[in-house]
Order: structure tokens, then sequence, then C-alpha cells
């Protein structure tokens, strides 16, 4: 007999899942919602659980055809687009905060390692592509340090490809969105802070950053842009974070972006409560 929150299940039949403070995992064990972004005011944002937890759709298959060379996807969750990365020989890591999203990467074939993009990650400076899919522009609520973030782990004229809310002109940023993920039963994990794109918003915030604009598409009701990494025109403080990762690259004692040394699906340590929060 099993006992769950005070209900007896005869043996041999599935009891009722116990209670979980992380319904996030929970989803991706089940590999099914529903599941939410909930903000304090009680709005909702459904996540695309089921889709996130599949194999790479005809959508993503546009995505990763444009990529180049080594590709970093930023909170990669259960890893759909590492793994078919990886079965087509294509070198690729996966980072997001969540252990079960890092564990379930690992079980489709591909590479993740637990941490946050604002934590020291490998290969800095030396990624081909970078990937912010399924609403991930929103990690840390603050596009503009995110945006400053990526180039620095980009190569120059490295390709960043962003997905955006749809036909919107949408620039909502963690003033607003400290959410916490939440299913039907109101079980939600820690806050964390948030921001939601539309593409003209994110234009604005890439042109700022000195990103410039490669390409944009829809496809499947989702949008996508497309950013290349600053080249040689750019300033005094450009020029010296460029000079900094030339540096990084060319030290002997760097590992490549790839380096399974550096790839550990089974990372005992916790992102600091501090970090933004990467999950999908």
């Amino acid at each position: 007999m099993s006992t769950t929150h005070g209900t007896t299940t005869p043996p041999g039949v599935p009891g009722p899942r116990p209670w979980s403070a992380d319904p996030y995992s929970d989803a991706l064990v089940t590999g099914r919602g529903p599941l939410f972004l909930r903000r304090t005011d009680g709005w909702l944002l459904p996540l695309e659980v089921e889709r996130w937890c599949a194999r790479a759709d005809a959508v993503d298959l546009t995505v990763l055809a444009r990529c180049e060379g080594t590709v970093l996807d930023v909170g990669c969750g259960p890893g759909r687009l590492v793994a078919e990365l990886a079965a087509r020989g294509r070198p690729a890591l996966g980072i997001d905060v969540s252990e079960a999203a890092v564990a379930h990467t690992a079980r489709l074939g591909g590479q993740a390692l637990r941490r946050s993009v604002f934590e020291p990650l490998p290969g800095e400076g030396r990624w081909d592509t970078a990937l912010l899919l399924d609403g991930n522009v929103g990690i840390g609520g603050d596009p503009a340090a995110l945006l400053h973030r990526m180039a620095q782990l980009l190569t120059l004229r490295g390709l960043l490809i962003v997905e955006t809310l749809a036909d919107v002109d949408v620039d909502e940023r963690v003033s607003v969105h400290i959410v916490r993920v939440a299913d039907p039963r109101s079980t939600a994990g820690p806050a964390f802070p948030w921001a939601r794109l539309g593409t003209p918003a994110l234009l604005r915030h890439a042109a700022r950053a000195g990103w410039h604009r490669e390409g944009q598409w829809s496809a499947g009701g989702r949008s996508f842009v497309a950013l290349r990494n600053r080249d040689g025109r750019d300033g005094p403080d450009d020029r010296a974070d460029r000079d900094d990762r030339n540096s990084r690259r060319t030290s002997s004692a760097a590992e490549p972006p790839n380096s399974t040394a550096v790839i550990n699906s089974q990372r005992a340590r916790k992102p600091s409560p501090e970090s933004p929060v990467a999950n999908r």
C-alpha cells in the first residue's frame, strides 16, 4: 500500500503524484502541462510544455538551419534543440538553471550545463551562434543586460537568433514581471524576474547594444529575429571588450566551446538566489 496526502492506493495501482515545490521539474518528468508563468497580480501565461518536451518540429528546424558553427542554446529547457543538433553532428551546448532540464537534455543525447547565462561559461567569446528561443529573451528581466551578455559569449560577427512575441510591440520588463512557474493547483516555484518583447522592442534594444539585424521571419505562428554581433565599427569600450575576448580566445589554457570536460549534466552546484533564472 502507498499513502500520499492521506489517501490510500491499492497495490499495483499508481498513486497520485506527491506534492512538489517545483512544478516546472514535475512537468518535465511527465512531459505535459498545464503550466503557467504567474505574475503577482494574477496574470497567467500558458507555457508550451508538450512542445518543449517533444522532438524539434518543422519551425524549430528552420531556425537550426540558420545556425553557424558551434551553437549555445541559452535556457535550453528539456533539450529538444540541443539533441537535434547533436543528432546532426553539430557541436552544441545547452545551459539551464533547472537540474531537471539538464538531466532531460542529457537523456536525449545532448550536452548541457546547469548554469545561469550570467555566470562564467565555457568558450566565452568563441561561440558562433546563440539561441534565445521560447521566450528566453526574457531571462533576467533586463533585455539590455542580456543582449550585452550574449555579445560577450559570441565571436565577433557571431549570430544570435531570438524568438519574439508575434506581431506586437510589447516591452514588459522586470518592474512588472516578477513571476513564478505555477501549475493549476496553484503550486508555485520561487519568484524570478522576467521580460516579454515583441520584434520592434527587441530591435530597439539590439540597435542600442550595437547589434546588426541580419533578418527576421515568421513560421508556424512564431516570430524570429537574427542579429549579428558587433564588428570592427565600434567605439573605445567595444574595442576593449573585443581585445579582452580575443585574448581569451587565443589563451593556450582555453577549452574549446564544446569540450566535454566542462559539460556536466549532473552538476551539483545550485545557482545563487540572486542569479537570473533561465526557466522555460
